[in-house]
């Protein structure tokens, strides 16, 4: 698929070629979206606004390489938003419990043995490194991307993320259960090693 030239289509008016971007990305729309809302119904709303607003200012959009990036922007902008209105935007270790039943039972990328092991060791970080790293390892963003979603330097996301990958290695080292984890997490630690940042949280 051409993702720039797809772009161009769609901000010449095509809403085919607008349709065709999403549709490619459906699946990581829906568990970004997820992510934050916690339940399908809510997520699948932020989606329905994501959408709206793409069609909207797609025009405003000056380099089309980056419309996957700009578009998981606006999704967590949105999430953002709902939950405000909905006065619930709390840390995620308040909301942990019900979100990961919710996961477990009606999402179908959550239930495998070895991402309910990763979500279970992300519970023991802190709401801020957890939200990065999932960004990042789970949702595949890039660390600009994280860093404008979340409105942080992109020296504190890559910290936040090194910092809580260090949390996981000392988790994982005192036993087996999560050796499906620990090829990840020290994949993760080599990308990071090989961009430092002094920057601490």
């Amino acid at each position: 698929m051409n993702v720039s030239r797809l772009v161009k289509q769609a901000q010449r008016g095509s809403k085919d070629a607008l349709l065709q971007l999403i549709i490619a990305e459906q699946d990581a729309y829906y568990r970004l979206a997820y992510r934050y809302m916690g339940n399908e119904h809510d997520a699948l709303d932020a989606m329905e606004d994501m959408i709206v607003t793409l069609y909207e200012k797609l025009d405003q959009l000056k380099k089309s390489e980056a419309f996957y990036s700009w578009s998981k922007t606006i999704l967590v902008n949105r999430c953002r938003t709902m939950l405000r209105k909905k006065n619930r935007f709390l840390p995620l270790e308040e909301e942990r419990e019900e979100s990961m039943d919710a996961l477990t039972e009606v999402n179908p990328y959550r239930d495998t043995e070895s991402e309910m092991d990763m979500q279970e060791l992300l519970s023991h970080l802190n709401e801020r490194q957890r939200e990065a790293i999932e960004l990042r390892y789970v949702h595949d963003l890039p660390y600009q991307t994280i860093a404008d979603m979340t409105g942080a330097p992109l020296g504190t996301i890559k910290s936040r993320i090194s910092q809580g990958i260090l949390k996981l290695k000392a988790i994982i080292g005192g036993g087996d259960r999560y050796d499906n984890d620990r090829g990840e997490i020290e994949a993760a630690q080599t990308e990071l090693e090989q961009h430092p940042s002094p920057v601490r949280t």
